[in-house]
């Protein structure tokens, strides 16, 4: 049920950005586009949307200054902030063919760590998310993803 509950305010926030981008108008785009990411729940469905869906709107937001990935596979790598940002950016409007689940690993009122599982054909693709309240906003401070 929280899963559905997720996937539901995922769909709406992913409709509002659309809506308030369409809105704009090409003339009047702010930017950088102002997310809500007022709630670790909300951060951690804009961080699905970003990734999964092809969402671009506040991907500078979401993310920590300090943000680090780490990707485990045969030749583990590591990627900043910006090299993240830049390729989440070129990944607009791109939706991975994927069933997507979230579970709350650890959860505090500064600090939440999330497991996502992405399952494909023929693989599965774990993504481990730290967030952290930063001021009044959520954001994704680290990601470590692994793959079977």
């Amino acid at each position: 049920m929280k899963t559905l509950v997720k996937t539901f305010a995922a769909a709406a926030l992913i409709a509002v950005s659309t809506f308030a981008m369409a809105a704009e108008g090409p003339g009047t785009k702010s930017a950088k586009a102002n997310v809500n990411l007022s709630t670790a729940d909300l951060a951690l469905d804009h961080y699905v949307a970003v990734t999964t869906e092809g969402e671009s709107a506040g991907v500078e937001q979401l993310f920590a200054d300090d943000f680090s990935q780490k990707i485990q596979a045969t030749n583990a790598q590591s990627n900043s902030r910006s090299a993240v940002v830049k390729l989440l950016k070129k990944q607009k409007g791109e939706k991975l063919n994927c069933t997507v689940s979230t579970d709350i690993i650890e959860e505090s009122a500064d600090y939440m760590v999330a497991k996502v599982t992405l399952k494909f054909e023929n693989f599965t693709k774990t993504d481990l998310v730290t967030l952290e309240r930063v001021g009044n906003d959520w954001k994704v401070s680290k990601s470590i993803n692994s793959y079977k």
